[in-house]
């Protein structure tokens, strides 16, 4: 399999990439959020729709949550108060939508977030019981890596630290911690140029200091082994259960060779496909930059701009700090 990566990309193409590729997984899926794989007509581009009645190329929660994480690491850095504090906001005032208010939120993220309300502890807000293994801590991941990606390879031990703590103010499952510390690494080593095949290898050096550092969770591994290399739908399932909505992205990402087809053939497997899309996105964004995004997603993509200025409030912080 081939993979097409514009000549012309860098790491701030990449990382670029990886958020509005985020963004555009999101709004591909929405329209289909909740539909079972079969009872809809294909996605091919934005539509309007959904469960929520969105507008064409509208984004939901992933997008918002991940507006706020960037926006607290460009304003204040690494932050878990100022972090949670800002989901609130747009849990509470609808900051960071699309349309200006909150219109989807999981059960998990919403428990945790009332729960900091009361307790204004962010490390612990978030539940630790396996039930509560949701996706919401991946969909939302791209601000860590963007901005931290140069700790690889000599400090893979914080990158996967920060990735875990940007987890725990909603989801604390070890399951989702997992997620969250190999997600984190694969996207800053495609932001920092590794080949993505090479990032997907289960013997990849950074995967594999990573688990000398900490073992993964026994399914996190599973996946990291390769599960997405030999399993098919409908094995493969964009769930919101964050093992098999991880497994399903990086199904989408390995399969094909350019963004679109990879964040198309995410939104697809329907269900929570809006978020099976975003992680999906920001991989993809990560591996062929923004120069690999046609043009027409980036056109048709709403609030675009509000991403643009994350995306270069990120870079200018990590231009300050180099």
């Amino acid at each position: 399999m081939s993979t097409r990566i514009p000549v012309t990309t860098s790491s701030t193409s990449r990382a670029r990439g990886c958020l509005l590729g985020l963004a555009i997984g999101d709004a591909l899926g929405a329209a289909v959020e909740f539909s079972r794989p079969g009872t809809f007509v294909p996605v091919t581009g934005y539509r309007a729709g959904g469960p929520h009645g969105l507008a064409a190329g509208e984004w939901t929660d992933d997008t918002s949550m991940a507006l706020a994480l960037a926006d607290s690491i460009a304003s204040v850095g690494w932050n878990l108060d100022d972090q949670a504090t800002r989901y609130v906001r747009w849990m509470r005032q609808g900051e960071y939508s699309v349309n200006g208010r909150c219109f989807d939120i999981g059960c998990t993220t919403g428990t945790a977030l009332a729960e900091f309300e009361r307790s204004g502890k962010p490390r612990t807000c978030g539940e630790v019981i396996d039930r509560s293994s949701g996706n919401g801590s991946i969909m939302r991941l791209a601000p860590v890596p963007m901005r931290y990606f140069s700790l690889l390879p000599g400090d893979i031990g914080r990158l996967a630290e920060m990735a875990v703590e940007s987890s725990l103010v909603t989801h604390a499952s070890p399951k989702c911690l997992s997620a969250c510390r190999y997600l984190a690494i694969v996207l800053a080593g495609l932001i920092g140029g590794a080949d993505k095949e090479e990032v997907l290898s289960p013997s990849w050096t950074m995967l594999q200091e990573l688990r000398r550092q900490e073992p993964l969770h026994t399914e996190i591994e599973d996946v990291a082994g390769g599960s997405f290399r030999t399993r098919q739908p409908p094995q493969i399932v964009g769930s919101g259960y964050v093992v098999r909505s991880l497994e399903a992205a990086l199904w989408a990402f390995h399969r094909t060779s350019d963004f679109e087809a990879a964040v198309l053939a995410a939104a697809n497997l329907g269900n929570d496909a809006d978020s099976t899309g975003a992680v999906c996105g920001q991989l993809a964004g990560a591996c062929y930059g923004y120069e690999g995004i046609p043009q027409q997603l980036l056109a048709g993509l709403a609030g675009r701009e509000m991403i643009e200025v994350a995306v270069s409030r990120l870079q200018a912080t990590a231009d300050e700090a180099d």
